[in-house]
């Protein structure tokens, strides 16, 4: 397994419509833990919806190497972790790739020796076409260098933690991206989306995708250290 330190900076790439707020307390738990700094990349809700289109991925992306660069100068072996939730998780194996996009290769695996996911729909019956674009070019354990962690939420909807929401649209979620909704999952992304082929797997019961889904998501303080431990093992 990639030797990682765990007092390496950490970034955090949120998930789709999610603001850098909601993952500040994350942040900040991290560096109670050590971490020498940890940074969640700003996108607005409107740079978000731009996602829907390559370039939209490009200006995340810019803003996910300013930001590691910028880190990696603290870090004590020059490496990052990277900690992508949901979308932000796909995305995030496409920047550590030194495949062109968009006019740009980033290589992220030559800064960054770790990339933890957090209920990220990688595999999927039917994906966006970017999220597709992204597993067929880089499927699985794609860089060699890369420790990848994948972290899985069941969400029980019938269990006083699930939203109200939750118990409304999880099936149909599920139904879109596995094939069916006879499957487990946080609420929005079935379990064997989330774990990623080859990829070190955890799956957390009672945990919904965010807090619009369930009272206890993958940033909640005991779920947040339950995941943590199981990536310095």
């Amino acid at each position: 397994m990639t030797s990682v330190d765990p007092q390496q900076p950490v970034v955090i790439l949120g998930g789709f419509l999610i603001t850098a707020e909601a993952y500040a307390p994350m942040a900040n738990w991290l560096m109670n833990q050590g971490v020498v700094d940890a940074e969640v990349v700003s996108v607005s809700r409107y740079e978000w919806l731009l996602t829907s289109w390559g370039f939209g991925w490009r200006r995340v992306l810019d803003r996910v190497d300013e930001v590691v660069q910028r880190l990696q100068a603290k870090s004590p072996n020059g490496k990052v972790t990277l900690i992508g939730h949901s979308s932000g998780g796909v995305m995030l194996r496409l920047y550590l790739s030194d495949e062109p996009f968009q006019g740009r290769t980033y290589a992220g695996a030559a800064r960054c020796n770790r990339l933890i996911s957090l209920g990220s729909p990688h595999q999927a019956v039917r994906a966006t076409p970017l999220r597709a674009m992204v597993d067929r070019r880089f499927p699985g354990c794609h860089e060699s260098g890369v420790d990848y962690v994948a972290i899985a939420g069941d969400l029980d909807l019938e269990s006083a933690i699930a939203s109200k929401f939750s118990r409304r649209s999880a099936k149909g979620s599920y139904r879109g991206i596995a094939g069916s909704d006879d499957v487990r999952g946080d609420g929005l992304v079935p379990v064997q989306s989330a774990l990623l082929c080859d990829a070190r797997q955890l799956i957390q019961s009672d945990t919904a995708h965010g807090g619009f889904f369930g009272s206890t998501w993958y940033a909640s303080p005991q779920r947040l250290e339950a995941w943590w431990r199981f990536t310095l093992d």
